[in-house]
């Protein structure tokens, strides 16, 4: 699980006015207690109280292809299969709070900072499907000298199974901080966030078959107990035949591949049960925060500066290493980072955030917007933060429109580039370039309320990797957010 809008583990749709107009970072309004807290600071003594609420739905669609899935009973001969992950965060809230005195703002900020929902993938990904059709290859490379050799072996030329696989993901974010009016047209802020990350993944991979696929057949289904049985006891009968007809030589040689092939079948053991896991990984981090807020004229200027936040999920878990010592490598590199007991690191990246706005007139307001995350800088599981080309750019622009006192409505864009490689991207969890627009209205209830409503869409990109052991994949997604939130002024 990845987030929903911003870099690779960072939430940056925060409140329903980023939906409306993700350009925020210049703006100066209590939803800036994320985008602009040294901002916050030129709003009105007393208490502002920002209440969101928002609604994510994803999908996240891999289509694979592997020569190897034409041997898969359901695939009908395909080579190329769509992999279909939904993703949903019906409820994300956050909290965005500011007492104002004089020249101090005193603020508060809860949010989903990273993740924020589910996402289950009903027929598996391609990597743990095409971990099946290997054995059936690995089976019929092995077993073809034995036919030649007249052994009645079990037909076997294609596959079926179940396959699972789901992750939840949350990063709670709590962040405490306060911003100075050093004059009447500079502020500043500093704060902490302390970083609660929290996820889990649930996989099954079972009720593993070995089939003969022909279509003439009767389609007969073996286990893999089944199949490595029925063949052991095949190549038996056939080496005492021949053996009692005074073929010993060939009866020996014929024992010795028997024997090379249950070798074989320790090393797919695993799966005779099916392979499962639920995994449960957790940590704390802390992220130091500074800001800065510069007004001039007609123009608002901003900057933010997030740490790095080291993350260090601690994994409980009901995978073994000792099981997985057993696994065969294309099953035990895709697990190991699951294993009971282990650590995975999974920083959130440092984050410059640019921003500006420019009241045009006094009921139009223009805004601009910058985002860089030191991707490259944030350790990751098996550095896969070396695969990255870079950290991840975007760039922001947006309107906001007083139709009269009492409604506003706005609208804005998002571009994100990330410095992806074939090497970083795979089918548990992936990224793709995108574009982003929002829209939404602000209608003023009274002095004291107003109420935030929007609707948030992201278009992505697809990505290609290159063709490595004959397989390929290409990624892509689809993502709608929307939200209500409410301002209070006390």
């Amino acid at each position: 699980m990845t987030s929903w809008a911003g870099g690779l583990l960072t939430n940056t749709n925060q409140n329903v006015t980023f939906l409306r107009n993700p350009a925020q970072d210049g703006a100066i309004n209590i939803n800036g207690v994320y985008s602009n807290p040294a901002g916050v600071a030129f709003l009105g003594d007393g208490l502002h109280l920002g209440l969101n609420v928002q609604s994510a739905f994803q999908s996240r669609i891999i289509d694979t292809t592997n020569p190897l899935f034409a041997l898969g009973y359901k695939n009908n001969g395909a080579t190329t299969k769509t992999f279909e992950g939904k993703a949903t965060a019906p409820v994300i809230p956050s909290i965005q709070a500011a007492y104002n005195k004089d020249k101090w703002s005193f603020q508060f900020n809860f949010a989903i900072h990273g993740g924020g929902g589910k996402c289950t993938f009903d027929n598996g990904i391609g990597s743990f499907e095409g971990a099946i059709p290997a054995i059936v290859s690995m089976i019929g490379s092995k077993t073809a000298p034995l036919a030649a050799m007249g052994v009645p072996l079990p037909t076997v030329n294609g596959y079926d199974a179940d396959i699972y696989m789901q992750g939840k993901q949350y990063y709670f974010g709590f962040t405490l901080g306060s911003a100075y009016k050093v004059t009447d047209n500079l502020s500043v802020y500093g704060g902490l966030r302390v970083l609660y990350g929290n996820a889990t993944y649930n996989a099954k991979l079972e009720n593993i078959r070995l089939m003969d696929i022909n279509p003439a057949s009767s389609q007969k289904a073996y286990s893999l107990n089944e199949y490595f049985n029925a063949t052991g006891q095949a190549i038996s009968n056939t080496a005492m035949a021949l053996a009692q007809a005074g073929q010993i030589e060939k009866a020996q040689m014929l024992q010795g591949a028997g024997q090379q092939l249950a070798s074989e079948a320790e090393t797919y053991a695993i799966f005779s049960d099916g392979v499962k896991l639920l995994c449960d990984q957790s940590a704390v981090g802390f992220t130091p925060i500074i800001g800065v807020d510069y007004k001039i004229g007609n123009f608002n200027f901003a900057g933010k500066y997030e740490f790095r936040t080291k993350m260090s999920l601690k994994n409980k878990s009901d995978l073994r290493q000792a099981v997985l010592d057993k696994a065969p490598a294309m099953m035990s590199e895709k697990l190991e980072k699951f294993v009971d007991g282990g650590t995975v690191r999974e920083d959130n990246p440092a984050t410059l955030a640019l921003g500006a706005q420019w009241s045009a007139l006094p009921n139009l307001r223009v805004n601009a917007g910058y985002h860089h995350f030191y991707d490259c800088d944030a350790k990751r599981y098996g550095n896969e933060q070396e695969n990255l080309d870079g950290g991840t750019n975007e760039y922001l622009g947006g309107l906001e429109y007083d139709i009269n006192d009492k409604l506003t409505v706005s609208g804005g864009v998002q571009v994100t580039k990330y410095g992806l490689t074939d090497k970083f991207m795979n089918d548990m969890s992936f990224v793709v370039d995108s574009w982003s627009f929002g829209v939404g209205a602000k209608y003023q209830i009274s002095d004291k309320i107003a109420i935030n409503a929007a609707y948030f869409k992201t278009n992505y990109s697809d990505y290609k990797t290159a063709t490595v052991d004959n397989v390929t994949n290409n990624f892509t997604r689809k993502n709608d957010v929307v939200g209500v939130g409410v301002e209070l002024n006390f």
